[in-house]
């Protein structure tokens, strides 16, 4: 799964990526991780399937809601969350941010809310949606170009710093989130991808068990193939101006947070990026 573990039996370690940003307007966060009701009753809350299959680490303390307290922040301070998509490993913290307004596309809280198929029942978790009259969705025609991709768009309330771009193909709404900071755009990409060697441009490949696990979940394989092309081209083309990660690849979150993915962000060596404006 994780192209570092011992054996096919050893058990793989995979990250739920968030991105904390500190902005004259408060606290925004993207994506959220497992929360704190995942963690205190994950039956309740999750699928058995998933459960099964993965085995989430449940710890507390790794929660985005008690990452920000040791932080030294005030969750209430948390005014924006957006979304990459409803997955439930990265929607289960919005009920711990009750005065955030949630951000996503359109496309997935519709999809989402179907509950057609019998993965998608698994996959998105009604019982995390609390927030549910706090979310405001976003329109195609809503955005303009952004390096290549279509309808990128400003989140409301916040400044041209921050765009949501739509990346389908791991579900039908997802969109990865670019952030300009520290004179560069900082662009986390979600599910768009699950290991860093598929932006390698000469030579991409993945782990068998990442690759079966994606196709497995795939609503739009041939646009996720088509959106990781685009991003390998950005990278090649624009080293220097945007940085590309994704929600799952451990080694790519501690590069980007200079910290074990094993231990929570803490006041003292922990980054909190903070946006041009």
């Amino acid at each position: 799964m994780d192209g570092r573990s011992s054996s096919v039996f050893a058990r793989g370690q995979l990250c739920c990526h968030c991105l904390l940003l500190e902005t004259a307007d408060g606290l925004v966060l993207i994506d959220t991780g497992l929360g704190l009701r995942d963690v205190h009753a994950p039956r309740a809350r999750l699928s058995g399937f998933f459960l099964k299959l993965l085995s989430p680490d449940f710890r507390e303390e790794m929660t985005a809601v008690r990452q920000v307290v040791q932080l030294g922040l005030d969750p209430a301070d948390v005014r924006h969350i957006i979304l990459t998509h409803l997955d439930f490993d990265h929607a289960g913290g919005l009920d711990d941010f009750p005065n955030a307004r949630i951000h996503l596309l359109q496309a997935e809280r519709d999809a989402a809310a179907l509950q057609q198929t019998w993965l998608d029942r698994q996959r998105f978790r009604p019982q995390q949606w609390s927030s549910r009259p706090r979310w405001e969705v976003y329109l195609p025609e809503d955005g303009s170009d952004w390096f290549g991709f279509s309808h990128a768009g400003k989140i409301r309330g916040l400044g041209a710093d921050v765009m949501l771009v739509p990346l389908p193909g791991h579900t039908l709404g997802h969109a990865g989130v670019a952030v300009w900071a520290e004179q560069r755009w900082l662009f986390m990409v979600g599910d768009a991808y699950f290991h860093h060697e598929e932006m390698n441009v000469a030579h991409p490949r993945c782990t068998p068990g990442l690759r079966l696990y994606q196709r497995m979940m795939d609503k739009d394989r041939k646009a996720r193939l088509s959106n990781q092309h685009r991003l390998r081209t950005i990278k090649q083309a624009y080293p220097r101006d945007v940085e590309i990660f994704c929600a799952h690849d451990t080694l790519e979150f501690q590069r980007l947070a200079r910290r074990s993915a094993k231990v929570p962000a803490t006041a003292v060596g922990a980054e909190v990026v903070n946006p041009g404006y």
